[in-house]
């Protein structure tokens, strides 16, 4: 069974649900290059009101990535389902200007 949106949740429980079995932390994980950042810290031409478009969309996609990521390695255990999920993010090293998208979680299995 796919693992769905609505059965991936920041709280320790999915709503509606009893958790069966506990099968474990996953992770995912995505980079965003340099020159994302760079362009960023640097003052990009697209920038609308203090926000811009092309680090934004960046970053959904280094989100998505890393979301795939963890879902995968939570069906790849059998789990339906995935709680306690944290997302961060880090700057791995100030010249680089990389930034490390990771989110972990615990794969359940859950009835209900």
């Amino acid at each position: 069974m796919a693992i769905t949106p609505d059965r991936i949740t920041t709280i320790d429980h999915v709503p509606g649900t009893q958790t069966v079995q506990s099968l474990g932390v996953v992770v995912g994980e995505a980079v965003i290059g340099s020159n994302i950042v760079r362009d960023f810290l640097s003052g990009i031409t697209d920038v609308l009101g203090g926000r811009s478009g092309a680090v934004q969309k960046s970053f959904r996609a280094a989100r998505t990535a890393a979301m795939d990521d963890m879902i995968e390695a939570a069906e790849a255990l059998g789990a339906n389902a995935v709680v306690g999920v944290d997302l961060d993010y880090e700057v791995l090293g100030e010249k680089n200007g990389m930034v490390l998208v990771s989110i972990s979680g615990t794969a359940v299995r859950v009835a209900g």
